[in-house]
């Protein structure tokens, strides 16, 4: 929890594009300021640089701290405030307490202000740990998850179409559009009857340079599946005009991609705690990277538990009277940590210890999610032991289930 010992002024700060409006309070609760604060750096740094001089510490509370938030933040550490995040989540339950149904900026500024004083457990002080990598790889995960879901929008729109029409090619084509090879196939034979036109022997010798493995057994299971259906769905022709230019689009998208990843890559290698991190089981250059942006060294966090539960990992208990026993997993907790975590656990499970670990879940009776889910978390204090103690991952015997 952040010590507010010795803070002067709280000033929260409502976040917008062209303003911020601040609001200020003594311990006492007197307010201070309340008026909006334009977002510009000398403007920004006046207002902190007038509290201190006359309230000494100030600690400068925020509700959004990337992107449009992270001026006021940089003006303010310069300035010599201490900063700290008030989540989304806390905010608006917190702000349920106050009366009136009206939510405008100023009132949302007093909210968080209030909240620094009196609910400092509620803030998050793990900002301070950013640095020029993690402020570039924070970008640049941002920017790679933007096209992972323009890739899947854009794969998904493609399978569409191809089961509306043609689903026999769809199972052939669908699960492999991550390929090179076949997004390159369908730019230029985007049909089912542009495909049999262009034939066996002119299929397999335009993918055979970029997918020499599997170039026949593709071709093959093509005309397979053009072989079962007869019929032309009316409407087919237009796949001629659509296809082509959507996997076109997919291309280029698995492209930036790629290129980010070296990108990201580079980044990780001169970061001290990547090594650690990629020796984790699951764990790739990715993973790595949401991991550094989220979690940093694990310093903000007092133990696993509260990592857990940053992650939305720890289970919640719920009870009351007879009805409602048992636990149950949290609604909130950093949906984009809490995803890294599931996804690099069932890429662990090639790991005898992880794969033993999930075994004896399922044993339990846990369905294949839940079981995930329990060794997001039993990795989650092996990570956190991890980044305290700055070792490398030590894999266990596994114990028989």
């Amino acid at each position: 929890m952040i010590s507010i010992d010795g803070v002067g002024v709280f000033l929260g700060l409502d976040i917008g594009k062209q303003t911020h409006h601040g609001h200020g309070l003594t311990p006492g609760g007197k307010t201070v300021l309340d008026k909006p604060l334009p977002n510009s750096e000398t403007k920004l740094r006046a207002v902190f640089d007038k509290l201190t001089a006359k309230f000494g510490t100030v600690l400068v509370v925020v509700d959004q701290p990337a992107s449009i938030g992270a001026l006021p933040l940089t003006v303010a550490r310069d300035a010599g405030c201490q900063v700290a995040y008030l989540p989304g989540l806390a905010m608006r339950r917190i702000a349920d307490l106050y009366p009136g149904e009206a939510k405008t900026d100023a009132k949302d500024a007093v909210v968080i202000a209030d909240a620094a004083r009196t609910m400092p457990h509620t803030l998050r002080d793990h900002l301070d740990l950013a640095d020029e990598i993690t402020a570039e790889l924070t970008m640049l995960v941002g920017f790679d998850q933007d096209l992972a879901g323009e890739a899947n929008r854009t794969s998904n729109r493609i399978r569409g179409l191809l089961t509306q029409f043609h689903p026999s090619l769809e199972r052939v084509l669908g699960p492999r559009l991550d390929h090179q090879a076949v997004t390159w196939l369908l730019e230029r034979y985007g049909s089912p009857q542009a495909l049999r036109k262009a034939g066996r022997r002119k299929l397999a010798e335009v993918v055979r340079p970029r997918a020499p493995r599997m170039a026949e057994r593709l071709v093959d299971d093509i005309f397979t599946a053009l072989d079962e259906q007869t019929v032309t769905v009316p409407g087919t022709g237009t796949l001629d005009v659509i296809v082509p230019s959507l996997a076109k689009s997919l291309a280029a998208v698995h492209e930036q991609r790629r290129a980010l990843e070296a990108r990201i890559e580079a980044l990780l290698e001169a970061h001290p705690l990547s090594p650690v991190l990629t020796s984790m089981p699951g764990i790739g250059v990715r993973t790595a990277a949401v991991l550094l942006t989220t979690v940093g060294d694990g310093s903000s966090f007092p133990s696993a538990g509260h990592l857990a539960s940053y992650a939305g990992l720890a289970p919640a208990t719920r009870q009351s009277g007879t009805s409602i026993h048992g636990e149950h997993a949290p609604r909130g907790g950093n949906r984009q940590l809490k995803r890294a975590m599931f996804l690099s656990a069932f890429a662990a499970l090639h790991d005898p210890a992880s794969r033993t670990y999930y075994d004896r879940c399922r044993a339990r009776g846990k369905t294949h999610t839940q079981a995930l889910l329990r060794l997001a978390r039993h990795r989650i204090s092996v990570l956190f032991a991890m980044l305290r103690d700055g070792t490398f991952y030590e894999p266990r015997t596994p114990r028989t289930a």
